[in-house]
């Protein structure tokens, strides 16, 4: 998986939680604390954010980040 399609990815998960929650992005900033910027820039799936922060945004949505084994090159679709 490449990095932009894992940020695409993820901006769209966080995206979908926060409406289900009702939250506007400035909502999720001050929950998070973080600026309503970074949630902008998590949101359109930008590739460069900072781990920290972003750990924040997903734990104020009830969210983690977890890890798996990638598949193999020949088992990938």
């Amino acid at each position: 998986m490449t990095s932009q399609v894992f940020a695409t990815a993820l901006g769209a998960q966080v995206r979908a939680r926060r409406g289900s929650l009702s939250l506007s992005q400035s909502d999720l900033a001050d929950l998070a604390g973080v600026s309503e910027r970074f949630v902008r820039f998590v949101e359109q799936g930008k590739t460069t954010v900072q781990l920290e922060p972003l750990l924040a945004v997903l734990s104020a949505l009830g969210l983690e980040l977890t890890l798996s084994p990638a598949l193999s090159e020949a088992a990938r679709p």
